[in-house]
């Protein structure tokens, strides 16, 4: 391409009000809706926040359009701009600490799954052609002396008109800031380079060496009764992206559960998630920390309950079809990853369908010799690519979203395939409570509960992963399920119909799972706090290592 002159300072004016504009729909769609102009106050706070916006771009481009700095720097700023507007505007994310870890995390299979034509186009347009441009441009510069001159008096005006906005407008401006702080997570560049920050320096306290914090050293399976000859069996399912809205044990209008809901099970009808993305929640999952005070960059350092429960004497048994247990299981001696199986039936090469872990649970259970956890992270819901998580046989819901491309589908079509997922669950769960059955002279139950929620086009958002504070409720609101076999009732004096009564009724998180779980398998441990303990109101008989 011929190249084409232009000045610096009309290049640093061109990229101010390209990346002010165009880079930012998302944020400038959030503002549109959140600010009805009906003063001079409120016209003046939009013109001030659009100075806030474009003032500091301004002065960065200020800062790094120089020789050999410029081009490079700033078509990286394009190429990731771009793609995180698109995420932004088409989805609803938000980027913050969590969303880059995700990124960070994010295996070969999501990361496909996100590659569209729409996101292709999307960048091409927004990126790429830009990059092109700005490669073939030979900007000019003035002799150094003037050249600086020049920057430092717009920079000095830049500063001055946003201070001199944020005097005059100072009262709408605080007040908008304060009812509107996530907004920052949708402003680009700001959101992204905070966020790798933070991100980077969670990473680097990882090569501190730190103290690994024992929750007991010494946690002891204490049950009823010692002499009864048979095995305790906690079957864990934690499943992936189902939300409650969706499931018709939840009210649902369709019948999603159609098998669950003639199991003998107990739903709690009010469940919330501790975070909004699988790195937050899975470790929260089984965190003894609440949510308010979870930290995921402390949990690797911690022990967890699969870690207490192996401890303890506990089986351990670990079978992951998902993108991984985040760090949790990183202990425990028997791990499997499903995908790696390449199992000629349940698996593309890159997926595998959930039914591969009820081959494993038939194949674990008459195996079982000592009281045994087994945990099953299932792929569940995960999007976009829904229609990729369930055989033909469960696409009952039409038409469908046949896409990873979701933007391309009807909202109906979107929700179909989802709830195909969440039929595909019902059945999962199903069967691994039928497996269970088969074996009643153990002492079992089945528990499930998804690591968080799902957004479906709800106020323009897709998919999950938003700053808890402001996540919508489709985010945090989780479907969870017990199921006992007759032994684990009357073994460990469980009111079934007490329990049932307390999960339609009451509100429960996932900051219930670490106590209920130690609970229900009769772990002693300084680590297990009652109050938390779901089963608790509802045992007839206190568990005989409390006040020990």
């Amino acid at each position: 391409m011929k190249k084409f002159q232009i000045k610096s300072t009309t290049l640093i004016l061109i990229l101010t009000l390209y990346f002010s504009t165009v880079l930012n729909l998302s944020f400038w769609r959030y503002t549109y809706r959140s600010i009805d102009i009906t003063s001079f106050q409120i016209f003046g706070l939009s013109v001030s926040i659009f100075l806030f916006i474009a003032i500091p771009l301004f002065l960065l481009f200020n800062l790094i359009c120089v020789k050999t700095v410029c081009k490079p720097f700033v078509v990286a700023l394009l190429l990731v701009c771009s793609f995180t507007n698109f995420m932004m505007f088409n989805y609803g994310i938000h980027i913050d600490k969590h969303m880059i870890q995700n990124v960070m995390e994010t295996n070969y299979r999501e990361a496909a799954d996100l590659v569209t034509m729409s996101l292709f186009l999307w960048v091409l347009v927004t990126g790429v052609i830009p990059s092109i441009l700005l490669l073939a441009a030979d900007i000019q510069y003035k002799p150094f002396k003037e050249e600086f001159k020049t920057r430092l008096i717009n920079c000095l005006v830049g500063i001055l008109t946003v201070g001199a906005c944020g005097f005059g407008f100072y009262k709408e401006c605080v007040s908008y800031g304060r009812n509107h702080r996530k907004c920052k997570n949708i402003i680009n560049i700001v959101n992204f380079t905070a966020g790798t920050i933070s991100y980077i320096n969670i990473q680097k306290a990882k090569f501190v060496k730190r103290e690994f914090v024992e929750l007991d050293k010494n946690p002891q399976i204490l049950d009823y009764q010692k002499d009864t000859g048979t095995h305790k069996v906690v079957v864990f399912i934690v499943g992936e992206t189902a939300r409650a809205a969706n499931f018709s044990l939840n009210g649902y209008e369709r019948k999603t559960n159609p098998l669950l809901e003639k199991q003998d099970i107990a739903y709690f009808k009010d469940a919330t998630a501790c975070g909004t993305s699988t790195a937050v929640s899975v470790p929260c999952m089984f965190s003894h920390l609440e949510r308010k005070n979870f930290d995921v960059s402390d949990a690797e350092f911690t022990e967890n309950l699969v870690d207490l429960a192996q401890k303890a004497g506990y089986h351990v048994i670990w079978r992951d079809n998902d993108d991984g247990c985040k760090g949790v299981c990183r202990r425990i001696k028997d791990l499997k990853d499903m995908q790696e199986t390449k199992h000629p039936v349940y698996c593309n090469g890159k997926d595998c369908l959930d039914q591969i872990l009820l081959d494993e649970l038939m194949d674990i259970f008459p195996k079982i010799k000592q009281n045994t956890l087994i945990v099953l992270h299932a792929q569940g819901s995960h999007g976009p690519a829904y229609y990729k998580r369930y055989p033909d046989k469960f696409k009952k819901f039409l038409p469908t979203c046949d896409t990873s491309d979701i933007k391309d589908c009807s909202l109906d079509q979107i929700v179909n395939a989802y709830d195909n997922t969440i039929l595909y669950t019902d059945y999962i769960i199903s069967q691994a409570i039928d497996i269970a059955k088969k074996y009643p002279k153990l002492e079992s139950s089945v528990i499930y509960v998804s690591d968080h929620g799902e957004s479906l086009g709800e106020n323009n958002i897709f998919l999950h992963g938003m700053p808890f504070g402001i996540a919508p409720a489709e985010q945090k609101s989780v479907p969870m399920l017990v199921w006992m076999n007759e032994n684990m009732k009357k073994w460990d004096h469980i009111d079934y119909n007490c329990l049932k009564l307390s999960a339609e009724k009451n509100t429960y998180s996932h900051d219930n799972l670490f106590h209920s779980l130690l609970g229900l398998m009769a772990i002693k441990t300084s680590a297990y706090d009652k109050r938390y303990d779901l089963f608790d109101a509802c045992r007839t008989k206190p568990l005989p290592y409390i006040g020990k």
